[in-house]
């Protein structure tokens, strides 16, 4: 593949010149003009596991050329979304609120991908797992569940993301709490009883502990809720493969908006989380206070990493609909729409109801 396809993300098929595709049916490039097919060639680290990167190297802006690429983005002025584009794409409209834009927003720099993991699941599965999702949503629109049902395809895009790996070694101090119980003598209706009462006695405690973190996955997108991206999860980052362009075509692929510092702010949030959760432990007893943890953070590494996402945006009604679909599991997540009308005939039917059971009981008494 010439240097300029790779960068569009556009493989000309050998046979007959049409545009390649990947093909998650079958893992490979399919060329759906002539059948022809052709397997993702090895990228330059391998199979093997994805090579991290320095962070410290990274924020001082000191990585390879290498490691930096550029691409072409769209940036869409309604909710902030930077998806990339190729040269001969004019007008498009933007997959994340369906809002129309017209392409002119220049060159992205930013670091290039280390791993990509590719979509499973073709838009067909995707398509039925949304309305799946969509049927059992009793009070959603009946008319949106048709339109989704029926209305466009969806689009597939790589979502950006950050994973950061760690050692970490924390002091604490804090407090052991043991409960015991002593019995006190009470009046219960003019009578005495006895009760036994919970106290808890307290004991100062310190100590260490230690954890080294491995691919703590941090969105590097404020296009969708993230919400919506967690409940995506989990994703087999096991099976990440050395980014290669060729698993992109036929893709989209999101440019990251929130940068390697931002995406390290969050990690060490939930690092230190999970940090906290390991004193409790460490103090044990039945009950803990944590008064202090001192942590030191080394050798701190991450990777760009690209996750596949099936995406449809519907506008109904002036208002818009959003439903992401997990590309390896077919999990869903979306906005949940509610019909005003449904609604208003479950709580009419609930009200009848209750009035039906109290004439019953009444004629009864």
């Amino acid at each position: 593949m010439t240097d300029a396809a790779r960068t569009e993300h556009r493989f000309p098929c050998a046979q007959c010149g049409a545009d390649y595709r990947f093909s998650p049916e079958q893992g490979a490039l399919i060329c759906d003009h002539c059948g022809d097919r052709q397997e993702v060639t090895a990228g330059p680290w391998g199979g093997g596991s994805l090579r991290e990167l320095d962070f410290d190297t990274a924020l001082a802006q000191k990585l390879p050329d290498s490691e930096i690429e550029e691409t072409r983005v769209l940036s869409c002025p309604n909710c902030a979304a930077q998806v990339e584009f190729d040269p001969a794409t004019h007008a498009a409209e933007c997959p994340f609120c369906a809002t129309p834009v017209v392409t002119d927003t220049g060159i992205n720099r930013h670091i290039k991908p280390r791993g990509v993991l590719p979509f499973a699941l073709d838009e067909r599965s995707a398509h039925k797992a949304m309305s799946d999702w969509l049927g059992r949503l009793w009070f959603a629109p009946n008319g949106l569940r048709d339109y989704a049902r029926k209305g466009r395809r969806m689009q597939g895009i790589y979502v950006p993301y950050w994973t950061f790996d760690a050692d970490t070694k924390s002091r604490y101090r804090g407090e052991r709490g043991v409960v015991y119980y002593v019995t006190r003598t009470v009046m219960v209706d003019g009578k005495k009883q006895t009760r036994q009462v919970p106290k808890v006695r307290w004991s100062p405690k310190s100590g260490r502990v230690a954890r080294f973190f491995d691919d703590v996955l941090v969105l590097a997108s404020h296009a969708l809720p993230k919400t919506y991206t967690d409940a995506l999860e989990p994703w087999d980052l096991a099976a990440l493969e050395p980014y290669q362009p060729e698993y992109l075509a036929g893709f989209r692929a999101e440019a990251y908006t929130v940068e390697l510092s931002e995406g390290y702010t969050e990690a060490r949030e939930h690092m230190a989380r999970v940090i906290e959760r390991d004193v409790r432990f460490d103090i044990g007893g039945d009950r803990q206070r944590v008064h202090d943890i001192d942590t030191s953070v080394r050798d701190v590494t991450f990777k760009h990493i690209l996750l596949p996402v099936w995406l449809a945006a519907y506008k109904y009604r002036g208002q818009t609909y959003r439903f992401v679909v997990n590309g390896r599991s077919g999990r869903v997540q979306g906005e949940r729409p509610w019909s005003a009308l449904k609604i208003t005939l479950a709580v009419l039917a609930g009200l009848i109801l209750a009035a039906a059971v109290g004439y019953v009981l009444a004629q009864n008494r």
